[in-house]
């Protein structure tokens, strides 16, 4: 069943207004620096306008043929006045000011200054043009000056109009309005952008509040790491977003976030399980060292599917206690079944005593007792190793029980400290349990039901045969049987299924051993361990289950 979310709307819309408010201040904010910034640009825009403006008025003066003759041969009265105030009047110049070589003024506004001289020095002497604001006796202005020429091309003094400062700030005042126009248009369409940025924030916040983002994200990563649970979150491309540390080390990840499965893991049960190819609850996995458990849920929020949340659980040590308790039944069994045949065996002796038989119940209760050790001893003979041996009498009792009996092949041979002890505990323990439970699963397909037992310590390797005569591995299964959680049969008892066969490979492989089996009736299932080197893998750094499990085939 898919996770779906559902998030509160307490205090609806202010997250909205705060951030619609801030960004409005800020629009605001940088509208206002920019209508100043505008503004004194546009100031040093009419300036310059001015001054150019201000400039040809100048050399239109300095060009006036009157005022060149006047300048330069004397005379003509107030000629000089009176061309410049038409020129000044004409163009609205605040002033026009005709100064010869000496700095005396030859026309100017006030008739009181004309014949005064100046109190800045001439500067077209270099024969160019300059512009300029300066402070004069009629205010501030913006100013050019003109070199004035006499009829014979001679520099014979200097020409000086400004325009009023008032000009410039007109100018300036009619043109702001439209630019405020132009701002105010920007921050309403700014703020609508805003706005509808604000709206959309909202919704992907899910209607939290920033506070609220704040305490999930601490909540978040409280609970992630402080579990012992594996957490794996995946967005709707597969991509990992979320892993916790637990998860890292089971599944033997380093930085995985941002990568997808396929990125950091190899193809296997494992990543199947992760992925979601498998389906189902409480997928049992194998890997290196752990056993663990896998669940995937998908995630969905109002309809909208946001990927899904995997969650793996450590189960090494359950599993492992779960099959010593499962090991531990199967020598119940065994000892129930040897206590139910002592009975019928005394029942036996006590029928003949009564009935005065004595030698006869004698002789039964001799051959009774040599039956039983003769199987341990037939065992002995083969096997030198003390667990060996209780593990295969013991397997042989509890065949018997199920009407399947258990055969060690003569060619058996096995010393009393062989190598891969504790792996051969297991694999044999494994793979009997599986061929007990075929045999007496269904009718033998010709004679009895039977499980042969081969254990052989060559010079270069252990190997172990067994074979049964059961309804065998179905066509097309000889390499899926030994998948985690592959099997023919419900769970049975304490332990899951699909785990032996599973362990049993993943220990062949890892000791660079190798395992087969025939498909068909009659299943036979061959390993070959290596004898192990001085590099070898310390025992006790393996991952095994080392009390042998059951029925985990069939």
């Amino acid at each position: 069943m898919p996770i779906r979310i559902r998030i509160g709307r307490g205090g609806k819309g202010r997250l909205s207004a705060r951030i619609l408010a801030n960004q409005l201040a800020i629009l605001a904010l940088t509208g206002a620096i920019g209508f100043i910034l505008f503004a004194f640009a546009q100031r040093g825009e009419i300036d310059r306008a001015y001054e150019q403006r201000a400039l040809a008025i100048a050399q239109t003066t300095a060009a006036e043929p009157q005022i060149q003759r006047a300048l330069e041969y004397g005379g003509g009265g107030d000629i000089v006045q009176t061309v410049a105030e038409r020129i000044r009047k004409a163009s609205g110049a605040s002033y026009v000011v005709v100064i010869d070589l000496h700095g005396i003024r030859h026309s100017h506004p006030d008739p009181a200054l004309i014949g005064e001289p100046v109190g800045d020095p001439i500067v077209v002497l270099d024969g160019g043009t300059h512009v300029g604001s300066d402070q004069g006796a009629t205010g501030r202005s913006a100013n050019g000056k003109a070199p004035l020429y006499g009829p014979t091309g001679t520099l014979v003094g200097e020409v000086s109009a400004g325009l009023p400062e008032r000009a410039v700030l007109g100018e300036l005042w009619r043109e702001l309005p439209t630019f405020g126009l132009y701002a105010a248009i920007a921050v309403a369409l700014g703020s609508a952008a805003a706005f509808l940025l604000a709206s959309r924030l909202k919704r992907s916040t899910f209607g939290l509040e920033l506070e609220e983002i704040a305490g999930l994200l601490q909540d978040r990563e409280a609970m992630l790491h402080g579990i012992r649970e594996g957490v794996i979150a995946f967005d709707p491309d597969g991509r990992i977003t979320v892993i916790n540390d637990e998860a890292r080390n089971l599944l033997g990840l380093g930085t995985a976030l941002g990568s997808r499965l396929e990125e950091v893991l190899p193809d296997g049960r494992l990543r199947r399980a992760l992925d979601g190819t498998l389906t189902g609850t409480d997928l049992s996995v194998l890997t290196d060292d752990h056993c663990l458990v896998v669940n995937r849920m998908p995630v969905r929020l109002h309809g909208r599917e946001l990927g899904a949340v995997v969650t793996v659980r450590d189960r090494t040590e359950l599993i492992g206690l779960l099959r010593e308790l499962d090991s531990v039944r199967g020598l119940t069994d065994a000892l129930r079944a040897q206590q139910h045949e002592f009975t019928n065996r005394m029942h036996t002796v006590a029928g003949l005593l009564d009935i005065g038989n004595h030698d006869a119940a004698y002789q039964y209760a001799v051959e009774s007792a040599g039956a039983d050790q003769a199987l341990t001893e037939s065992v002995r003979e083969r096997i030198g190793n003390a667990l060996l041996v209780g593990l295969i009498v013991a397997k042989t009792t509890v065949a018997a029980e199920r009407g399947v009996r258990m055969v060690l092949s003569d060619d058996s041979a096995l010393g009393e400290d062989p190598p891969h002890l504790r792996r051969l505990l297991t694999i044999v323990g494994n793979l009997l349990d599986n061929a007990i439970d075929a045999a007496a699963g269904g009718p033998p397909p010709g004679g009895g039901r039977e499980v042969r037992l081969s254990l052989v310590e060559a010079v270069d390797q252990v190997m172990v045969r067994v074979e049964d005569s059961g309804p065998g591995i179905p066509p097309g299964a000889a390499e899926s049987i030994f998948e985690d959680g592959w099997s023919t049969r419900p769970d049975r008892g304490t332990a899951r299924r699909g785990l032996g066969l599973a362990l049993v490979h993943r220990l062949t492989q890892r000791h660079g051993g190798t395992i087969t089996v025939s498909e068909g009736p009659g299943a036979v299932f061959t390993v070959a361990l290596p004898l192990p080197d001085a590099t070898r893998v310390p025992a006790d750094a393996e991952f095994t289950m080392a009390s042998p499990t059951r029925g985990d085939r069939g």
